[in-house]
């Protein structure tokens, strides 16, 4: 059984960091394109990075170039650094496949950029 579990959120001010990590199960990162996800209060949830099984990356135009996708195979993990964080990066934020698939959505890690 795939479980997703979202960690390394919390509160940041304009312009800092954080890294997010996605821990999973099993063999789901050499099987699929995984990405991360933020749904911010009363918006659609939405595609903000992926990687492919090759290591290709894709960015949202309003994180490219401040955020960076890696997987790390040995550990079945996928990490999300952050920088140069804005107020509207503010949300809940979730790795899942790309598509994404709707058993495998994890609680997700708050990410809030506040002064």
């Amino acid at each position: 059984q795939v479980q997703l579990v979202e960690s390394g959120g919390g509160l940041v001010q304009p312009g800092g960091s954080l890294r997010l990590s996605c821990a999973t199960s099993g063999s789901i990162l050499s099987m699929w394109t995984m990405g991360w996800y933020r749904q911010a209060p009363g918006k659609q949830r939405e595609l903000v990075a992926h990687i492919t099984i090759n290591g290709n990356t894709n960015y949202a135009d309003s994180v490219r170039g401040r955020f960076s996708i890696s997987r790390d195979n040995t550990k079945n993990t996928i990490n999300l650094q952050m920088n140069g964080l804005k107020p509207e990066d503010t949300a809940v934020y979730y790795c899942n496949s790309l598509p994404p698939l709707s058993p495998y959505w994890g609680q997700g890690t708050q990410v809030t950029v506040s002064s």
